[in-house]
């Protein structure tokens, strides 16, 4: 029970106070003209002012309420290194029954596990979901075992007790870890990229100057180099191809370190190409001619070189070359000398006019058994005695024409092939398609794809791998009606980029894939093929252990599986002849990236409530009180503060000047002062 004396005054405290001033006021003007009544005046004045407060005598029935220690556990992955763990949870259970065997202390423990998507140690979030859930007035203190490595300092909340760690770890441990301080997402293909590497030892590390580093890209058999620790290191990558590199960085296990889980970095860099050189050689000016070079010109990575033949030797106009404002079409130089330099070919409605001599259709034959592209959008060119494919470069074409040309409308659709490749795969809509309204008759070779279909079901685009090279026909000079919107039009664009890009060896139009998208620890796997079926995967996890997984087709040609990745590192993936890797999560965990014991994370949140950071392996320290403000911590011992927090179970207020006893008085010194003052 206590008893306080508490004010409800009846009107604003300016206006007692007022009221107060102007009664002092008028009992010293009765004293100054010697009115012998004054004191009995300013008595009656006070009764009154005080009457006005409302004093009251406040009694209250309270309930005492016990302090709250929040004990928080660290059982992180970084808690498992070592001994860690079994000290944490000794000293955890020893400090919990010292806490609940003090009067008037209940202990909170809370057990904090490693965070999703790996977010590290979450002590802040941990803490202020306890402040959420118990009173702050309760709060004594907070104890936490851990190596007091915390990620989510950010989050710390405005603790009204002392903070202290108790900290695990040796002072002999230490560590090395491989750091990657610099890696692009995209790096140019055939150009170095520069990777900047550390490797950094902490902790109480011999002095050993030299460390092994090995370097392994697509899993394959790592090289390795001797480099310094502590330095960083410029390396120059090259990737092999273009698509997904997993590059794979890792430094041998040292004697006596803490752990090996942070000595790998694992990085995955997509290989593009710089500038796509494209050379567009038009045989003649039409229509077509320009969607050919809006395609290719509104692609910023493409290099275009177009030539279209506007004065072809058959043509005799008496005008002399050198008044023509007309470039001289270079043929040596770029069928011979440079055409190593183009990624793609494209002859569009080209025929034989004498301008290119055998010996340069022959070297771009060449060019294509080689590695090189070429395209051939054909036009009624195509099937007449002068057509290209009556050349060296019928060797490589994968239709042959029949002389004939149909003069008719017709709606281009995609053959059983053409829903199965990546190059026309998707590409909805067929039926609301434009019509085109001339097709070149060709026979497609043995190895040529048809992937879509014309007039009479005639092939309309044929494709074939030629030697290293890539080689496609589309007999038709009307794909640019699409573009036009003739007839609601068509995937022009969609179509012919897709097409330039496979011919051009993209990796995401590739026929026959196998890969995986990685997402955390679950990884899709992804089998593109023109056959029919496939067969199972074999997925080897980064210890060796095998899982066969069955495919299922989603789209044709298209077959996929989920696999969710116990561990942390490289995945290799096999079907058949096709093999892929795959790094699922960080290389090294945020756990793991710093291992040794530290207090320098959470020392402002020590510092503000003069809480203390002491090292577990000096034994587990006494628990003491002290008051609100002092010092929490000393040598051997920590300190919680008892808040003294308590419920009020009832109020009882009396009132101290009831109305009757202030009229009474008011009244009777009132008369008093004036039967006084009448005798005097």
């Amino acid at each position: 029970m206590t008893g306080q004396i508490v004010f409800d005054p009846l009107v604003p405290w300016p206006a007692i106070y007022a009221l107060g001033a102007l009664a002092v006021m008028g009992c010293l003007l009765a004293l100054w003209r010697g009115l012998s009544g004054w004191g009995l005046r300013w008595i009656a004045a006070a009764v009154l002012v005080a009457a006005l407060m409302q004093p009251s005598f406040q009694n209250e029935d309270r309930q005492a309420l016990s302090d709250i220690v929040v004990l928080m556990v660290d059982e992180t992955a970084s808690q498992t290194l070592a001994e860690r763990g079994d000290v944490t949870q000794q000293a955890a259970d020893l400090l919990e029954s010292r806490l609940a065997a003090r009067t008037n202390t209940e202990v909170r423990r809370v057990t904090i596990k490693d965070a999703a998507d790996n977010a590290g140690t979450q002590v802040m979030s941990a803490l202020n979901d306890v402040l959420a859930e118990e009173p702050k007035a309760r709060i004594a203190g907070a104890i936490l075992l851990s190596d007091g490595r915390v990620h989510d300092m950010d989050r710390a909340p405005d603790l009204p007790a002392p903070f202290h760690l108790l900290m695990t770890g040796q002072q002999d441990d230490w560590d090395r870890r491989l750091i990657v301080r610099n890696a692009p997402a995209f790096a140019i293909l055939d150009e170095d990229v520069t990777l900047t590497l550390r490797i950094e030892d902490e902790g109480a590390a011999p002095a050993q100057q030299l460390a092994q580093l090995d370097i392994s890209v697509d899993g394959a058999e790592p090289r390795r180099y001797t480099v310094r620790t502590g330095e960083d290191i410029a390396l120059p990558v090259r990737l092999p191809h273009g698509g997904m590199n997993v590059i794979r960085f890792s430094t041998p296990e040292a004697e006596g370190e803490l752990t090996d889980r942070n000595n790998a970095a694992l990085i995955q860099i997509n290989g593009v190409r710089d500038r796509l050189r494209v050379l567009l050689v038009s045989g003649e000016p039409h229509a077509g001619g320009r969607t050919w070079r809006n395609l290719l010109k509104s692609d910023s990575s493409v290099d275009l070189v177009h030539f279209t033949i506007l004065r072809p030797p058959e043509k005799q106009d008496g005008v002399p070359v050198t008044e023509l404002s007309l470039i001289a079409f270079p043929t040596r130089e770029l069928f011979l000398d440079k055409i190593d330099d183009f990624d793609l070919i494209i002859f569009d409605r080209y025929k034989r006019r004498g301008i290119l001599p055998a010996m340069y259709l022959e070297n771009v034959q060449n060019y294509v058994m080689n590695g090189g592209a070429v395209l051939v959008a054909a036009g009624p060119d195509y099937a007449s005695a002068d057509s290209i494919y009556r050349s060296p470069l019928s060797g490589i074409l994968p239709a042959s024409p029949t002389s004939r040309v149909i003069e008719e409308g017709f709606r281009p659709s995609l053959t059983d092939l053409g829903d199965r490749h990546p190059v026309t795969a998707g590409l909805l809509g067929q039926d609301t398609w434009g019509r085109w309204l001339r097709q070149i008759d060709v026979t497609p070779t043995e190895a040529g794809q048809t992937l879509m279909a014309g007039s009479e079901d005639r092939p309309l685009l044929v494709l074939d791998r030629v030697g290293e090279g890539r080689v496609a026909l589309l007999a038709s000079d009307q794909a640019w009606l699409w573009s036009r919107g003739y007839e609601g039009g068509g995937p022009q664009m969609e179509l012919l980029r897709r097409l330039a890009h496979w011919m051009m060896k993209e990796p995401e139009l590739e026929e026959e894939a196998l890969y995986a998208e990685a997402t955390g620890q679950t990884m899709r796997i992804i089998r593109r093929t023109l056959q029919e079926t496939v067969g199972p995967v074999t997925v080897t996890a980064p210890d060796g252990s095998t899982e066969t997984l069955a495919l299922t087709e989603v789209a044709p040609g298209r077959f996929e599986a989920t696999y969710e990745g116990a561990d942390i590192g490289l995945y290799r993936l096999q079907e058949g002849d096709r093999t892929a890797v795959v790094g699922l999560g960080p290389a090294a965990p945020k756990e793991f990236e710093q291992t040794i014991a530290t207090s320098d994370t959470l020392k402002p949140m020590i510092d503000a409530g003069r809480g203390g950071a002491l090292p577990l392996r000096d034994g587990i320290p006494a628990i003491r009180d002290v008051r609100e403000g002092r010092p929490a911590a000393g040598r051997g011992w920590i300190g919680i503060t008892p808040r003294g927090a308590y419920l009020t179970a009832d109020i009882v207020l009396i009132p101290m000047l009831p109305a009757w006893l202030v009229l009474l008085l008011a009244s009777g010194l009132i008369v008093g002062a004036w039967l006084r003052e009448g005798r005097r």
